[in-house]
């Protein structure tokens, strides 16, 4: 694999080329010193910090070997906070288009936090699920209840379980069976209550004290 600071010495300091093209150059150059002594099996990276950089030099990657799996990742993308919107931003684009075959999520935090950050990329994608998801609206003139920490305690609650199903905390009951109705159980709370409901239809009301067991109560009967 190559990066941003290893680049072959033949392209580094061309000016006719583009970062992205000095790094994919590069990574095709040491493919084919590889194979033409003998290796079959290579997988290949090409990273960078800056995300046009890497998505453009994977993406010639792909047209140029589209035989050879490819690594990706952002490479030095930051903490926790930037790196994991930098990771979202170029992982995704990549692997909604088709490229990439194994990945790394590359933060300045604890490697537990690359993990489930990758994972939950996978998951908002459609190519990995196993974990629930957590739809939630924004807060608005029509929410009724302190739906930021009613949501997070929630999303807390959720990293214990293994389910591929969706959970909505929704803070009003315009938005709760309808625009959440594909949710496989959820919440739409009003004043000092929330309804219960599952697949847009209504299980039951109750206080807003009994919002999260309530939930987690209807959450255990999919598990």
């Amino acid at each position: 694999g190559v990066n941003a600071g290893s680049l072959a010495e033949a392209f580094a300091e061309r000016a006719d080329l583009s970062h992205a093209e000095k790094l994919a150059a590069s990574a095709t150059e040491y493919v084919q010193h590889f194979e033409a002594r003998g290796f079959k099996v290579v997988v290949l990276s090409a990273k960078a910090h800056d995300v046009r950089t890497t998505v453009d030099a994977y993406r010639l990657l792909a047209a140029e070997l589209p035989a050879i799996p490819l690594h990706i990742g952002i490479t030095e993308a930051g903490t926790a906070f930037q790196g994991t919107i930098k990771s979202a931003a170029g992982l995704g684009a990549l692997l909604l288009g088709g490229i990439g075959d194994t990945l790394r999520v590359s933060l300045t935090a604890d490697p537990v936090e690359e993990v489930r950050v990758a994972w939950e990329l996978l998951a908002v994608l459609g190519l990995r699920r196993r974990s629930p998801e957590l739809v939630s609206c924004p807060t608005c003139g029509r929410c009724r209840v302190d739906l930021i920490p009613l949501a997070t305690e929630v999303e807390k609650r959720l990293q214990d379980y293994r389910l591929p199903i969706s959970v909505a905390v929704m803070g009003c009951v315009v938005n709760g069976p309808g625009e959440a109705k594909d949710a496989d159980v959820g919440v739409a709370c009003g004043v000092g209550k929330g309804a219960i409901f599952a697949k847009g239809e209504i299980l039951k009301t109750v206080n807003e004290d009994e919002i999260i067991e309530a939930l987690f109560d209807q959450i255990d009967r999919l598990g």
